[in-house]
């Protein structure tokens, strides 16, 4: 009597369905850095300030401004860049459907080529190539992909990316300001709630990398302390020599 063999183990990657993470970090990861810009950009202003012994005042309306300054120049930033590279986009599609209308067999035999290269059968290639160009939208879709890398339908929105640069840059920007608003006099109030977000940013920012929470976190306030440090001691060599 023969005995069945057991079944090999599941790797736990496909017991779990073979998920991966969000290797390209969504919307987490622009949200976090725009944060982080603010942060680090805001803080560093007003330590700079600070050095050149300004007011307490002086400081908080330098802070603002840093704040409004750069939360509309991100903003603006975004938009334009967002939509340059939508209508450079939409401009190659056109170039492709104009192209996927004159000249349907080359672009059959184009794709098939593409598949060729990847390990796919020629006939089977050219099989595949044409059963896809009957839908000439799904054609077009796959020549994006495969050519231009873009998903015609997914385009990326100009108003999404400058809402949200502004909105996570004044997120940052406005913790180093927060203890000046409610009254306080010295910096190191602002400068402790600005490293404790600086930190916590870090740590979320693991949740996309293979780094610990603890490690990123350090880092990241490591750095924006480092920046603040330099800032300031510039504020102080100026305030000296411009007094």
């Amino acid at each position: 009597m023969s005995v069945a063999a057991a079944p090999e183990p599941t790797h736990v990657a496909h017991r779990d369905n073979h998920t991966h993470r969000d290797v390209t970090g969504g919307w987490l990861r622009p949200a976090v850095f725009g944060a982080m810009d603010g942060l680090v950009s805001n803080l560093g202003l007003m330590t700079g300030v600070a050095g050149s012994s300004a007011s307490s005042q002086t400081i908080a309306i330098a802070g603002l401004a840093g704040l409004a300054a750069g939360a509309f120049s991100m903003a603006a930033g975004e938009y334009t860049s967002v939509a340059s590279q939508r209508e450079l986009v939409q401009a190659e599609l056109e170039v492709e459907r104009r192209e996927l209308r004159r000249s349907p067999r080359e672009e059959v035999r184009e794709l098939a080529a593409l598949y060729e290269a990847r390990g796919v059968e020629p006939r089977l290639a050219l099989e595949v190539a044409q059963q896809l160009h009957r839908d000439p939208e799904q054609a077009l879709e796959i020549h994006a992909r495969e050519e231009l890398g873009v998903d015609p339908a997914d385009l990326p929105s100009p108003t999404v990316a400058a809402v949200s640069s502004f909105v996570s840059f004044s997120v940052g920007a406005v913790l180093p300001v927060l203890p000046y608003l409610f009254g306080a006099t010295a910096l190191w109030p602002a400068v402790l709630l600005a490293l404790a977000g600086l930190f916590v940013c870090g740590a979320v920012v693991a949740r996309v990398t293979a780094r610990t929470w603890w490690f990123s976190g350090v880092r990241q306030l490591l750095l924006g302390g480092a920046a603040a440090a330099v800032t300031y001691g510039l504020g102080t060599l100026f305030g000296v020599a411009v007094g």
